[in-house]
């Protein structure tokens, strides 16, 4: 395809709809990624919470990755308009809870209940906010692209959540540093407080053939069936690995930065990840396009896994950046192949239910993270810090190796 083409279908394919589901996920995003990238700091230093810190982050992720398969159920009942507003309205609210919980005038109330409890309730609160956003705007981009831009489509939704990832922390740092790190989540609740109005003012509920309406009764049904299949299942699980070594770049990764390389600007060196799938997924993705999908899933393991070694070994700044760039590389190695697994191991009649549990690595895979992040720091970060990213490494060859064994039994 011309460039000329591919413009005219940027032009023709997508209803004004598109675009502003797109741009209301880009701010999200930069709103979600500029907490996301100080919260396991914030909780530790900030509020008080250090040896938990890691677990707390994991949790609030897990829940937001978890809750989109009932979340449908919403967006099937109350419109994509309402839920969108309802998303950003929690999150106005959730975002600024947390904050509250490092500022003074803050300390009566989470003292009153207990900081832990107050942060857990705080944090679910958020997370459920967030789990209504995915089916929202990916339901969205799939009614209101025609059916030969939806590919095209979906990489500008994804193109656009990296972006968000990549500007996000770097917005961060400049409000951490000039105002203190309990106001990046006060940016947050601003920027979802201004995504509420957007939402109302320029969203329009999108056209198309509508779907079988989702039930609760018919979600835990769907669970019962993906639970039942234990080659699915299976791959879900080691797959989960992948996502234990990704959420360090958030939890273990900052402290790292700061306690031992001694480089304040940690939030730069997290969106190292974001810019480098940015500009090179679209080459890998080519690249790699003649393997099979399980091929590109064990050989991105592989390097995503000996990435942290760099880290390791190198214990300096640039190490740090060479090696989250690497395991970026190793993301963009199995990431578009994921998807076109899952499919395949879905029953030709049940794909749709399938894939709508594709996000539970990530959810597994973070309270996975946290735990083992807190374990991480209280045990290398003040003695021995290489042995966290050797550690971790490990974690991931022996994740590569399950796969492996996985194909091996599946192919079989």
């Amino acid at each position: 395809m011309t460039l000329a083409q591919r413009w005219q279908e940027i032009r023709t394919g997508f209803h004004p709809t598109f675009w502003v589901a797109n741009t209301l996920e880009l701010f999200e995003r930069l709103a979600y990624y500029g907490s996301k990238s100080v919260l396991t700091v914030f909780l530790a230093n900030k509020v008080g919470l250090n040896e938990e810190a890691g677990f707390l982050a994991g949790l609030f992720n897990a829940v937001l990755y978890s809750l989109p398969i009932v979340a449908g159920v919403f967006v099937d009942k109350y419109g994509f308009k309402r839920t969108l507003m309802a998303c950003f309205a929690i999150f106005c609210l959730g975002y600024f809870l947390i904050g509250l919980a490092g500022m003074e005038y803050g300390q009566a109330l989470s003292d009153a209940i207990g900081k832990k409890n107050y942060v857990i309730i705080v944090l679910m609160l958020t997370a459920i906010g967030g789990s209504l956003i995915k089916p929202c705007v990916v339901g969205t981009v799939a009614k209101t692209s025609k059916p030969q831009s939806q590919a095209l489509g979906f990489s500008i939704y994804y193109t656009l959540v990296n972006l968000g990832g990549a500007i996000g922390p770097m917005i961060a740092y400049f409000i951490r540093t000039d105002l203190g790190i309990e106001f990046v989540l006060v940016m947050s609740s601003i920027t979802s407080l201004f995504l509420f109005f957007g939402a109302w003012f320029f969203f329009k509920e999108p056209e198309g053939e509508a779907g079988e309406p989702k039930t609760f009764a018919k979600v835990f049904s769907d669970m019962l069936l993906v639970f039942r299949n234990i080659k699915f299942m299976s791959f879900l699980l080691v797959f989960s690995g992948f996502w234990m070594m990704f959420w360090q770049i958030f939890y273990s990764f900052p402290f790292y930065v700061t306690d031992v390389l001694h480089y304040e600007a940690f939030e730069f060196l997290e969106t190292v990840d974001a810019w480098t799938i940015i500009l090179i997924t679209i080459p890998v993705t080519a690249l790699v396009s003649k393997l099979r999908p399980v091929t590109a899933i064990i050989i991105g393991f592989t390097i995503a896994s000996l990435s942290w070694i760099i880290i390791g070994v190198g214990g300096t700044v640039l190490a740090a950046i060479v090696g989250v760039a690497v395991f970026a590389l190793g993301e963009a190695t199995q990431a578009p192949r994921f998807y076109e697994y899952v499919s395949s191991l879905a029953p030709k009649d049940q794909v749709g239910t399938f894939m709508g549990f594709a996000f539970l690595p990530v959810a597994i895979g973070s309270f996975t993270a946290g735990i083992i992040a807190d374990w991480l720091r209280g045990s290398y970060l003040e003695t021995n810090p290489a042995m966290m990213w050797y550690t971790l490494s490990a974690i991931g060859i022996t994740s590569t190796l399950l796969m492996i064994v996985y194909n091996r039994i599946v192919t079989r």
